[in-house]
């Protein structure tokens, strides 16, 4: 038997729990730093600054490393583009030595024919 897939529903409780775990945490901060004379209602208050002081770095942290995913997903496809536009090194090695060889090769037509054409004409 396959186990069922994860739904949306179970992300949501994925998150309540994880809100539910930073709440415990916030208020065992704050009866942890708790000064004598203090009431619960104001251990509640900043046990409630705590929470949201958490959630705020927690959202902070996931919207950086959504960035750091973005800018690393731009620089893999970045790269594989730059890698299939670049030819190979024996495609530039046959580029470079076929470019230098045709206007040798028009040169000596050229004089070859200058010659021709002397001969021809009775200079030589």
């Amino acid at each position: 038997m396959t186990p069922p897939a994860p739904s949306v529903t179970s992300s949501k409780t994925k998150q309540k729990k994880d809100a539910r775990d930073i709440r415990a945490e916030a208020l065992k901060i704050a009866n942890a730093i708790k000064i004598e004379g203090q009431t619960t209602v104001e251990t509640k208050a900043i046990a409630n600054g705590i929470q949201k002081g958490m959630e705020l770095f927690l959202r902070q942290q996931s919207e950086k490393s959504r960035d750091l995913d973005k800018r690393a997903k731009k620089v893999k496809q970045l790269a594989t583009k730059l890698s299939q536009d670049k030819p190979t090194n024996e495609e530039e090695a046959v580029n470079v030595q076929a470019t230098p060889k045709l206007p040798w090769v028009l040169l000596a037509i050229s004089w070859v024919l200058f010659l021709v054409v002397a001969v021809a004409r009775g200079i030589f």
